[in-house]
């Protein structure tokens, strides 16, 4: 939970997001990851990251245990992470989210970056949010897109 001097700290950085409010666990500008169980410095990005992944779970139905945070995708011979890598039980790639801080506008080239992993991973479901906005959409097997109005619940996807 966030005390009241962290909570008053961060209210200032960052803007309310358009997420549930979530319960973050922050101390000396550091707030706990609960998927990769360590401590990490609170920037804009992962201010949104946490507060995602905390919306998945808790409101979304979305198995901690399947979510990865910071997936390693090898992309054009290169090393890249995606922000959130969600799985079946297959162990099949299901969603990839890529997280923005707020102040990013969610453009057809910041798509592009969660597109890139796509190809990799070959997910159902793809989203990008800057925790202001959120993009959420199915790949479909012939390649096309299909946008969806907000973000199911895990069983649904």
């Amino acid at each position: 939970m966030v005390d009241n001097l962290n909570f008053m700290i961060f209210a200032n950085m960052y803007p309310e997001l358009n997420l549930p409010q979530a319960t973050l666990r922050i101390e000396n500008g550091k707030v706990w990851d609960i998927l990769r169980k360590k401590n990490l410095k609170v920037t804009p990005e992962e201010w949104v990251r946490q507060h995602f992944i905390h919306f998945l779970i808790d409101h979304r139905q979305f198995p901690a245990g399947l979510m990865i945070s910071e997936y390693k995708v090898d992309y054009a011979d290169k090393a890249v992470r995606a922000d959130i890598v969600v799985f079946n039980n297959d162990h099949k790639t299901q969603v990839i989210i890529e997280c923005k801080a707020p102040k990013i506008k969610l453009t057809e080239n910041t798509f592009y970056q969660v597109a890139k992993y796509a190809r990799v991973l070959n997910p159902k479901m793809v989203i990008l949010t800057n925790g202001l906005m959120h993009i959420c959409a199915y790949i479909l097997e012939n390649g096309d897109i299909q946008y969806l109005k907000g973000i199911p619940n895990y069983c649904d996807i």
